[in-house]
């Protein structure tokens, strides 16, 4: 006893562009794979073709700077103000999640404390000077040192981020 509608092999296979597993759009539907382009350091970055979104620098507003190995000394040793150190990479998901943070710190604080990022993968020798083992990283320096038990890693909330700064600010220890 048969049905009525018969069931072949090929009624059941999924259709050539659907979502089944090794299932590849028409190349008609498909974008082309982003250019390569070797950037100073000698290894390869993707950077995306024209008209799709992109994974964006850690953003930070006009009054966080990112800074490097030249400028450490001058921009957070040498500085009046406390300096609140944040380490970030543009590959670090939660660095750009905490980056609106820090910005609004940044305003929050003005005149109080100096906020600087420094970008992890352009600058090993301070990664491994401080030993900065996770991303995103804070560390607050006060007269040229760092401040004992200031460190901080992952990500953090606007609430929680104030109640790391201020006892920080108010304490005059250093390392």
């Amino acid at each position: 006893m048969a049905s009525a509608a018969s069931t072949t092999a090929s009624s059941l296979a999924p259709p050539p562009f659907s979502s089944a597993r090794g299932a590849r759009p028409p190349a008609a539907l498909r974008l082309p794979p982003p250019p390569l382009q070797p950037p100073a350091s000698g290894r390869f970055r993707v950077v995306p073709a024209p008209g799709r979104l992109a994974c964006a620098r850690v953003r930070c507003g006009a009054a966080v700077k990112y800074i490097g190995q030249n400028e450490f000394d001058a921009e957070v040793l040498q500085s009046e103000l406390p300096v609140l150190v944040d380490f970030v990479a543009d590959w670090c998901g939660p660095c750009r999640l905490i980056a609106p943070v820090v910005d609004w710190a940044s305003e929050e604080y003005e005149g109080r404390l100096k906020i600087v990022k420094i970008d992890h993968d352009a600058n090993p020798q301070l990664i491994a000077e401080y030993k900065v083992y996770g991303l995103p990283a804070l560390i607050l320096f006060k007269n040229g040192k760092e401040v004992p038990e200031s460190r901080r890693e992952g990500a953090i909330t606007k609430a929680k981020l104030k109640e790391y700064i201020e006892p920080l600010l108010s304490t005059s220890n250093v390392a």
